[in-house]
């Protein structure tokens, strides 16, 4: 089966019992992403454009741990505090995504950790 634990010390430490990416069989799964500055821990959230981007940045340094990109992407989950916030996120979330962009969920959920406006995960194959 070859488990393989994928961690970057670029993205934030898992606040829980959980790792940041999992790689399986060539597959990479990819924990949901909040917008921590992995080297201060503080929270980036003065308006959902930095929020989105920040929670996208941590993504990235996770894909590269991995030795993966943003095109290797093939499915992505977006949590967000509020559908009003929908086309914003989506502006920002799209610049990661200029082509043949992933499969893809957006649902409204009641509360994030550390009551965050968006959390992402995304799977990824090498």
């Amino acid at each position: 089966m070859g488990k393989e634990i994928i961690h970057s010390s670029e993205a934030p430490e898992p606040i829980g019992p959980y790792s940041q990416a999992v790689k399986i069989n060539g597959v990479l799964y990819v924990s949901g992403q909040i917008a921590l500055d992995a080297a201060t821990g503080d929270l980036i959230n003065e308006n959902i454009t930095e929020e989105t981007h920040a929670v996208m940045k941590n993504l990235e340094a996770i894909l590269r741990a991995a030795g993966l990109t943003f095109a290797h992407v093939v499915k992505c989950s977006i949590f967000v505090k509020n559908m009003d916030d929908f086309g914003t996120v989506n502006e920002a979330y799209g610049r990661y995504f200029k082509t043949a962009p992933p499969a893809r969920e957006t649902v409204e959920v009641s509360r994030l950790p550390k009551n965050v406006n968006v959390e992402i995960s995304c799977i990824a194959v090498a």
